[in-house]
């Protein structure tokens, strides 16, 4: 698992002020869970899940990867291998000049033997369905491709754990619909831990679990339904509620008779099939 102890952190500023970001985080996280992180700009998302693979140090507290703490050099390619990393924009993760070159980047940096990395590069792009693609130059694919040949890349790596960065901020509503059904594919069929930080409450929804940071700590941590369900906690945060739930809160304050747990469309149909209730 990856085990957050009351983790600290702080950005030091030129004129030699700090800027707290983390303030006594505790976390742990499972293989296999998906998690969604969600919270204002600001409050610390990014910079709690950059402590993951090493890219940032507590100042205070530790985080261990499978048993590896981040503080030990000799231990933190293990962990970066462990934990991949995709971030917003596609174009600055994307090396090779062609698919099968970028997804083969990783793996021959950690000197895997030439048979196996053809094996990875074929098996990491079936996974995510860009195997047809192997030869085309990335600057040729659309938003929504090129991030599945970021996933791609962190599959052929082997990690275990796979953090998206508001890494479907930058595409369109198509674009993101095919991201989040390669995740939740690998999440449900590969057994991959997934972290989603997003701004998009659609998708935090289809998590198992929602994290929600404020000031640099972790004020909630439970079920989408009920996370989505508390309109207080929502509002406190300075957050919204996804599309659905929003409209259901809507008719009920006019007078239909719905439940406070609605977060997608599949459940509206839900209660109109049983015939409890009529929209």
């Amino acid at each position: 698992m990856i085990k957050v102890s009351n983790l600290s952190y702080h950005y030091k500023l030129s004129n030699d002020k700090n800027i707290i970001a983390l303030e006594n985080v505790n976390l742990e996280i499972e293989k296999g869970e998906f998690v969604a992180v969600i919270g204002h700009n600001g409050c610390g998302k990014s910079t709690l899940v950059k402590h993951f693979n090493g890219l940032l140090t507590p100042n205070s507290g530790d985080v261990w990867v499978d048993g590896f703490n981040t503080r030990e050099k000799d231990k933190i390619w293990d962990i970066r291998r462990n934990v991949g990393m995709i971030f917003q924009n596609p174009d600055n993760q994307i090396v090779g000049t062609i698919v099968e070159e970028d997804i083969a980047f990783g793996p021959e940096n950690l000197q895997i033997p030439p048979e196996k990395i053809r094996q990875r590069v074929d098996s990491a792009l079936s996974i995510v369905g860009m195997i047809n693609y192997k030869n085309y130059p990335p600057h040729l694919l659309s938003g929504g491709q090129k991030q599945k040949v970021a996933i791609a890349s962190v599959l052929a790596m082997h990690s275990n754990y796979i953090i998206l960065d508001e890494a479907t901020t930058m595409l369109d509503p198509k674009g993101r619909i095919e991201v989040m059904k390669e995740i939740r594919k690998l999440n449900k069929n590969e057994g991959l831990a997934i972290i989603l930080i997003t701004h998009f409450m659609e998708e935090a929804a289809q998590a198992d679990r929602v994290i929600v940071m404020n000031g640099g700590r972790i004020t909630v941590d439970d079920t989408p339904r009920k996370v989505f369900s508390n309109i207080e906690l929502i509002k406190n945060a300075h957050l919204d509620i996804p599309q659905m739930t929003k409209l259901a809160n809507e008719l009920r304050d006019n007078g239909i008779n719905l439940p406070r747990n609605i977060l997608t469309i599949d459940d509206f149909i839900k209660e109109y099939k049983s015939g409890s209730r009529r929209l």
